[in-house]
């Protein structure tokens, strides 16, 4: 088998699976241990796996799903920006509440193999962690939205009712004056819910977000804790942030990557 072709082999069994340990890919793909080491190296290079203790994650791009795939390479390289920023916010041991936006899976493949709790309505973020030695992971259940791959409605919100988290970690859709958005009834409520369970709230939104409005308000600005947003934010909105009493964080320029790859107070 060519090495190409081998490699490309490689990265679909991970992909599919989400992990999958050295010995196994070594017999699907009828080489030694040594040598699929050889290839992961080559594929953390580019970002679509990561090493872990027995095993590799897959870490490549966004599920093929039409809330990832309408994503812009400009807003990706945003994304990513602000995901690397974020997660020198968490903090080994936190339990973390991540919700299913674009963002915050950029992120979600950021925390691979940290020492977490992950709690999560979506079925693309919980894949990262599943087969994680490090992660403990709790999956809210409910409907399954088919657009994001994230779980909302009555089960979901009455789970997440019952847990607490160090820290939660939303996305929205848009930013105003008048507070936080986002373009689902039902999600909004979920994120709700994900605020109250959450001693410090996260928001992670690119510059793009602010100044739009969505069809449901999911909080005022001054709800929020912590806002991650990256360096093209004008300086009129960092002091409407700072206004609200609400730390924000300005991700550097330099942290973005420009490659294209092959979505509060304690009550």
């Amino acid at each position: 088998m060519q090495v190409d072709v081998r490699r490309t082999r490689l990265l679909e069994l991970v992909r599919a699976r989400g992990f999958a340990s050295l010995p196994e890919l070594a017999q699907e793909l009828e080489v030694s241990e040594s040598t699929v080491r050889r290839d992961v190296e080559q594929l953390e290079e580019a970002g679509s796996a990561r090493r872990t203790h027995g095993g590799v994650f897959y870490t490549g791009p966004s599920p093929n799903l039409p809330h990832f795939e309408l994503r812009h390479e400009m807003q990706w390289s945003k994304k990513r920006q602000i995901a690397r920023a974020a997660a020198q916010l968490i903090e080994e041991g936190d339990t973390v509440i991540l919700d299913g936006g674009s963002t915050t899976y950029e992120l979600a493949q950021m925390l691979v193999g940290r020492t977490l709790q992950v709690v999560t309505n979506s079925l693309p973020v919980a894949n990262l962690f599943m087969a994680s030695s490090t992660t403990e992971l709790i999956l809210l259940g409910g409907y399954v939205h088919s657009a994001t791959g994230v779980s909302l409605g009555p089960y979901a919100n009455e789970m997440i009712s019952r847990l607490s988290a160090r820290r939660a970690v939303l996305s929205v859709a848009g930013i105003t004056q008048q507070g936080l958005y986002n373009s689902n009834l039902l999600l909004v409520e979920t994120e709700r819910a994900m605020m109250k369970a959450g001693g410090e709230v996260i928001i992670v939104a690119d510059s793009t977000k602010f100044g739009r409005q969505s069809l449901a308000q999911m909080c005022e600005l001054s709800e929020v804790d912590k806002l991650v947003v990256d360096h093209e934010i004008s300086e009129s909105w960092q002091q409407q942030v700072r206004d609200a009493n609400v730390e924000l964080i300005v991700a550097p320029a330099e942290l973005a990557i420009i490659e294209r790859p092959v979505s509060h107070k304690a009550s």
